[in-house]
């Protein structure tokens, strides 16, 4: 290492991924974008994430040759979030509803989202003024010792909380005196309106706690061990930075945080101001737009797992496709397609790595068989995620629980009819089974085009997978290798489709997967039929991911554009994770209840004037002095602070009549670093 890399202060960015966890070692010397002293990957470790996250920095480390002191901030970006939700994984929660009806659960998907987590109604909330109806928290009391031995966190939404959080605050202090469980209200999250999306949002969040503090607690646990005495920073789905205590507690605004680091990556490793980044990863592909050297915000709150929440975040579209996903063969077809995700399955070259024999004896078992079996090439095993996350489990779950462990046992042996297939998906649901079957990641072992896991393995299932039967009877592929090809050439194919997808989908066209999988189809079809159609995107694709420059070889022709895989592609969400800078936010409302009695709602405060403007006044001192204190916790010492305020005005016989105003502040600036 040089004198002057020497000087100046290091950077270590981690990216902790559904498979892999990246470490990537930066510094700002040399050049404009500064360089990578080192990088190195990981497996993700989900029973305990220091392990993975330590395997990855120590090997950078090692590689760099870097003192830990010299490591001045570190930077972490993560998909936990994302793919939790994508997948319907996080912990049971509680959901409390002051002021709502139990019709309001089939608004914005909450129902959906709830499934059957438990959900408590109390009388209460506020108007659209901040006046307040009559609360009553004494049904919520008898419930919580029930519900505090069988849930790990709460989310409470409040009618109009955003308005006035009295009643909000009142349930949470009420839950964390009885319970002592980590509690969400929904004005921390959003000051936006719209109360089942909202309630949505913190549900989410509260579900996301438990995983986001374990993935902090292990990464604190690593520094201290290796005595990396620096800043620990996340990513959020904006792309900006904020402390980990801050994420913590905002766990829903990490999702979408290693898509929105990789743009900011992509953005620093190519140059390039307009681009359409695709990031394949393991469990999913993640696409966004650049435009001016900066992503598109979603102004509506991200979309992840198809729910709509209120967090602000890039505007990236999260597809279940990636090297992970699930193999499957469409039902009842003749020539049957192949399948992709949206699940995520643990690779079978994987399980064969790590657990050697009571895998392969499995499938070799299988595949004596003189007929293919429906559940042949998938084994469960339990994540080894903590006993107390199993809470709130039902009879046959417990049961089928119990007779999984540590070493994968195969799912034809386990499940004993097609009810305990939907018993065994919930577990999977709550993220305390793993199911290992074929992937595309095993497609590219067997062709040798991967060779980090058991290569012997991963044919063993596509050995199994290809005896599968086509409507006719047939076998639906004559080797390992030709079910492999489709499988990769399927995986190209659909990565062309999300991306269309989100172009148009940009474009504001309606349709947009329809027409994007006609036109994919027509450009890979050897007969394309009459009407010839084309399509050409107008920027390149950027590919980001460990096997982008596999799964995107084949892109080009398919888009009507090039695609750029930059060098440091494996690791761009680490890199990214180490180059952005903190942004936060506050907001005020100033309405009026009557006429000359102007009401400020900001932060957990409400107050009345009589004079508007110095109603405005004490709104742009309040969101000021918030989004400052905010900046702090979210880790600046130096943040400017912009303040915006719009205003809702009529005129009637002439006469300016004040309706409303909204008033916000954005406090930013690069992360503080240790001295």
């Amino acid at each position: 290492m040089t004198a002057k890399t020497k000087s100046s202060p290091l950077f270590l960015g981690i990216d902790t991924g559904g498979t892999y966890t990246d470490a990537v070692l930066w510094s700002e010397a040399g050049g404009p974008s500064g360089k990578v002293l080192a990088k190195a990957k990981a497996l993700t470790t989900r029973h305990d994430l220091a392990v993975g996250i330590s395997s990855a920095v120590d090997a950078v480390l090692q590689k760099s040759g870097t003192d830990p002191a010299a490591i001045k901030l570190v930077s972490m970006s993560t998909t936990l979030a994302t793919n939790a939700l994508v997948e319907g994984q996080g912990g049971r929660v509680a959901l409390v509803m002051i002021g709502f009806s139990e019709g309001d659960l089939a608004r914005d998907g909450l129902k959906a989202a709830l499934g059957t987590d438990p959900v408590v109604f109390c009388p209460g909330g506020h108007d659209v003024h901040g006046n307040a109806a009559k609360l009553d928290l004494s049904g919520l009391e008898a419930a919580l010792p029930e519900l505090g031995a069988s849930v790990s966190g709460f989310a409470v939404c409040a009618y109009f909380a955003t308005r006035n959080p009295a009643h909000e605050l009142a349930a949470r202090d009420l839950i964390r005196e009885k319970t002592g469980l980590p509690v969400t209200a929904s004005h921390e999250l959003s000051a936006k309106l719209g109360g089942p999306r909202r309630a949505l949002t913190t549900l989410l969040n509260a579900r996301l706690i438990s995983m986001i503090d374990r993935l902090v607690a292990a990464t604190e646990g690593f520094l201290v061990a290796r005595k990396i005495a620096a800043p620990l920073m996340v990513v959020r789905g904006d792309g900006a930075l904020v402390s980990a205590a801050f994420a913590r507690q905002r766990p829903i605004e990490t999702i979408l945080s290693g898509p929105a680091a990789s743009l900011v990556g992509a953005r620093h490793m190519t140059g390039l101001d307009n681009a359409v980044v695709s990031d394949i990863g393991g469990t999913t592909t993640d696409v966004a737009v650049l435009d001016g050297g900066r992503p598109r915000l979603d102004p509506e709150g991200a979309t992840v797992g198809g729910f709509r929440t209120m967090v602000e975040a890039v505007a990236m579209r999260t597809f279940g496709l990636g090297g992970d996903s699930e193999v499957a063969l469409e039902d009842g077809a003749l020539n049957p397609r192949i399948l992709l995700g949206p699940r995520r399955l643990v690779p079978l070259a994987l399980a064969g790595m790590m657990h050697g024999e009571a895998v392969t004896s499995e499938l070799e078992r299988q595949l004596r068989a003189p007929n293919p079996g429906r559940m042949d090439g998938r084994l469960a095993i339990r994540t080894g995620v903590p006993e107390r996350l199993a809470a709130g489990l039902t009879g046959a779950e417990a049961k089928l629980y119990e007779l999984i462990g540590a070493v994968p046992l195969a799912v034809d042996r386990l499940l004993t009819s097609n009810a305990q297939n939907a018993t065994l998906n919930r577990l999977v649901s709550r993220g305390l089974v793993h199911v290992a079957g074929f992937t595309p990641s095993d497609a590219a072992h067997v062709l040798g085009k991967q060779a980090n896991w058991d290569a012997a393995t991963a044919r063993l299932g596509a050995e199994l997978f290809a005896r599968k039967r086509d409507g006719r009877g047939q076998s639906i592929a004559a080797s390992p290798e030709a079910i492999s090809e489709r499988v990769l050439t399927t995986l190209t194919r659909l990565s062309a489709e999300v991306i269309l997808e989100t172009a148009f989908a940009e474009d504001g066209l309606d349709g947009a997967a329809t027409v994007a999988h006609a036109l994919v189809q027509r450009a890979v079809d050897a007969h394309p039929g009459i009407a010839r159609l084309s399509v050409a995107l107008d920027r390149p694709v950027i590919g980001l991911g460990a096997s982008a420059p596999l799964h995107y070889a084949g892109l080009p022709p398919l888009i009507g554009n090039g695609c750029v895989v930059p060098e440091d592609t494996d690791v761009a969400n680490a890199l990214g994770a180490v180059v952005g800078q903190v942004r936060v936010s506050a907001e005020a409302r100033v309405s009026q209840p009557k006429e000359g009695l102007f009401r400020v709602a900001s932060g957990e405060t409400v107050r009345d004037f009589n004079d508007e403007a110095a109603a405005i006044a004490a709104a742009e001192t309040d969101v000021r002095a918030i989004a400052a204190g905010r900046a702090r916790d979210a880790g600046t010492d130096s943040a400017e602070i912009e303040i915006a305020s719009e205003f809702r005005v009529s005129t009637v016989e002439g006469q300016r009549m004040f309706i409303e105003a909204h008033v916000v502040a954005v406090a930013s600036g690069r992360p503080r670093i240790a001295v």
